[in-house]
């Protein structure tokens, strides 16, 4: 919004109007008012939810060894968390920019439906949204994420050209712009498949491609329904949630200034994506509300960010990813997501197993696997993993796992060189 207007005002020569053309300067404004924003709205936010008495059941002493009593403490802070995403990336971003679009609508849906699970579970129904609602929408949103993608003419990739000279390959110059659904996977020399080279059996060249988009898709809609589930799943420690994704969305950054930069982009050898700066400015907004947000989430919390924050933060990660053609890269960035979804699926298995058999049986201690570290083993139950048999502090579990999550956006962004 105020791109546009700044461009205008650059027309009459107004003094300071260029620095709007910058995406550096547009992206730090976006970061210092989001911050703003979660950290004012933060306090009034919680003042309110308390008058309301739309606050969380006291935790019970299995789930907080330690003693500490969290009584009172006001859910659905993820509100914060939208606003204060949303409206540095309206004044700051181009909106006439298919990326930037794409994420603010990605945050506010997945946000509404996160709010309507909240709002259900406040009312007296713990279990929230039925989950085949809110798995229908994730599917639905992932297909809508991919056509878009896919049919948007502003949606484009330049690939790396090569050429041999002698023993060596050389990149010499950027692909015209073309639709593409090309992606980048760790580790392997040419750092790039595309999806319709899986349909290599078939020998009409439209029809291999018409499945490569295919696969695309569905390979889109499984990313977003998968993160934004983990990082759900990820969201029941104080400040856990919120730390790694702040964490995440500076890596994001990263990739995403990178991929819109043909100079980088020559550098690391990696596609340039025209028009992928500008996700810059949104994940700049975005990654402040997180760090403003934890200035009352973290521990011992004030506010918790409920489905309202936590699906919406996972919808934003898996959509930029997919975005900047990134997301085969998310099992390593997003490993504790991945983690956390995985600890639930083999618990459960486990389980139904011993069930079979009479017995009971255990992965862990507890899932998600954040909860392995604060309980008690139970008597009577036979777990795979015992260790550690003491118990950790919640903001030592906490930090721990936001280490983690560095050292995961450390190999992530190595990836680009290591092939």
């Amino acid at each position: 919004m105020l791109y546009d207007l700044f461009k205008y005002l650059q027309e009459f020569d107004i003094p300071g109007a260029g620095m709007f053309g910058y995406v550096s300067f547009r992206a730090l404004l976006s970061l210092i008012l989001s911050l703003f924003i979660s950290m004012v709205a933060g306090e009034y936010f919680i003042k309110y939810m308390r008058k309301k008495k739309h606050i969380e059941e006291a935790r019970d002493a299995a789930i907080d060894p330690y003693g500490v009593q969290k009584k009172g403490v006001p859910s659905m802070g993820g509100v914060v968390i939208l606003a204060a995403v949303i409206v540095p990336a309206l004044l700051f971003g181009r909106l006439n920019n298919v990326y930037v679009v794409l994420l603010i609508v990605t945050i506010a849906f997945f946000g509404v439906i996160g709010f309507l699970d909240d709002k259900i579970k406040l009312s007296g129904n713990k279990d929230g949204l039925a989950p085949r609602w809110k798995m229908l929408a994730q599917l639905v949103f992932g297909v809508a994420v991919g056509l878009t993608l896919w049919l948007s003419p502003d949606a484009v990739v330049r690939e790396n050209v090569e050429r041999e000279i002698g023993d060596k390959v050389e990149v010499y110059h950027k692909s015209e712009a073309r639709k593409s659904t090309v992606t980048t996977v760790p580790f392997v020399k040419s750092n790039n498949i595309d999806y319709y080279e899986v349909f290599s059996f078939i020998k009409d060249g439209k029809t291999k491609r018409a499945c490569g988009w295919i696969l695309f898709v569905l390979v889109t809609t499984f990313v977003i329904a998968a993160v934004s589930n983990g990082a759900n799943l990820n969201d029941g420690m104080d400040g856990m949630c919120a730390g790694n994704s702040a964490i995440i969305g500076v890596t994001l950054g990263i990739l995403a200034y990178v991929s819109g930069h043909i100079r980088f982009a020559d550098y690391l050898n990696v596609m340039y994506i025209p028009g992928s700066e500008e996700i810059v400015v949104f994940l700049s907004a975005f990654v402040g509300a997180l760090v403003g947000f934890l200035w009352y989430n973290a521990y011992p919390a004030k506010v918790f960010m409920g489905d309202t924050g936590s699906l919406a933060i996972g919808g934003v990660i898996a959509v930029t990813a997919v975005i900047i053609h990134k997301e085969l890269l998310l099992p390593i960035l997003c490993g504790i997501f991945l983690m956390e979804s995985l600890s639930v699926m083999l618990q459960i298995a486990y389980a139904k197993q011993g069930n079979k058999r009479g017995k009971k049986w255990r992965v862990f201690k507890r899932a998600p696997f954040h909860d392995h570290y604060r309980h008690r083993m139970e008597e009577g139950v036979t777990y795979l993993i015992k260790r550690p048999k003491g118990l950790l502090f919640e903001s030592m579990i906490t930090t721990r796992f936001w280490i983690v999550t560095i050292l995961l956006a450390a190999i992530t962004i190595i990836t680009l060189k290591i092939r």
